[in-house]
């Protein structure tokens, strides 16, 4: 299944974001359990983040950042890539 990369910016002040920071988890955590082995983090220096997970196709992925809380509440605009892995754990020998 391809990879995909949402990269994230922020628009709302912080506790408007921090409120909608635990659905977010729930949702990234229902990506898990579908086999989607997301994963999801936040800029060391704030302001923005990125979700990283496996879809079918780019369709699927657009549906899926959709659905997230974050953007469906209007908190971070964003960008959807599809990523391409060249090497990794299981390719290098």
């Amino acid at each position: 299944m391809p990879w995909f990369v949402k990269i994230e910016e922020g628009i709302v002040d912080k506790p408007t974001f921090d409120q909608y920071v635990p659905a977010h988890k729930a949702y990234v955590q229902d990506l898990i359990a579908k086999g989607h082995q997301a994963k999801t983090g936040y800029w060391a220096e704030r302001g923005g983040g990125m979700l990283l997970f496996e879809a079918s196709s780019k369709q699927e992925a657009q549906a899926i950042v959709e659905r997230d809380p974050l953007v469906a509440n209007y908190c971070v605009k964003y960008q959807l890539h599809e990523w391409r892995i060249i090497a990794d754990s299981t390719t290098l020998t």
